[in-house]
């Protein structure tokens, strides 16, 4: 099932923000920057989406009625700030990320936001994906060698509306087809691509 473009206005960057959004990405970054003046080693190559245009994407989806239902995943959710704005837009959010640290960051942001997002450490990446050896040459941020997340969440990959990742050069896609190999006819995938901004797909049959 082939993904199809779905096109963003130019005028995406006008829409508002709510204030509680505003909030939730100055706290972020606050955390961000704290976390990386303690453990500079760690974050050397640490570089991060832009929130606030993230943030005005997820509010112009839901407001055209794009979506199928109301289930969001972010691969690879880092310190969760992108997974709390869809939560804070009224989706059943779950974010996935491979390093420990960084959830147990993500959750402590949530919670100090009061935003019921969830946050689970493992692989995005579905067990059994066939043909996944080829997709994954040259792949070097992605670990499958955890357990199958999904089974924690209690949802599988075809469960899930709104997919969001910020992959690195080169690794789109990689995303994409982990993406529609696995997701719901339907369901979209939203990246952030630096310079080229917000991509929109949807799995179509």
């Amino acid at each position: 099932m082939p993904l199809v473009k779905v096109q963003i206005p130019d005028s995406l960057r006008e829409i508002s923000h709510t204030t509680r959004s505003e909030h939730a990405i100055d706290e972020a970054h606050e955390a961000i920057e704290r976390f990386m003046l303690a453990d500079e080693h760690f974050f050397s190559n640490f570089v991060n989406c832009d929130f606030h245009l993230v943030d005005q994407a997820i509010g112009w989806v839901l407001q055209n009625h794009l979506l199928t239902g109301n289930r969001f995943l972010e691969y690879g959710s880092g310190f969760g700030a992108v997974t709390i704005l869809a939560a804070i837009h009224g989706m059943e959010a779950s974010g996935i990320e491979i390093e420990s640290v960084l959830v147990a960051e993500a959750e402590k942001l949530g919670q100090a936001l009061k935003v019921d997002a969830s946050f689970y450490c493992g692989s995005f990446v579905p067990r059994g994906i066939e043909g996944y050896s080829d997709l994954a040459v040259g792949i070097e941020h992605v670990d499958t060698s955890e357990d199958d997340v999904y089974e924690q969440i209690g949802f599988q990959m075809d469960e899930f509306d709104l997919v969001f990742a910020f992959p690195w050069p080169g690794e789109d896609e990689f995303f994409e087809s982990v993406f529609e190999k696995t997701a719901a006819e339907g369901a979209l995938i939203m990246t952030y691509n630096g310079i080229e901004g917000i991509h929109l797909k949807r799995k179509e049959a």
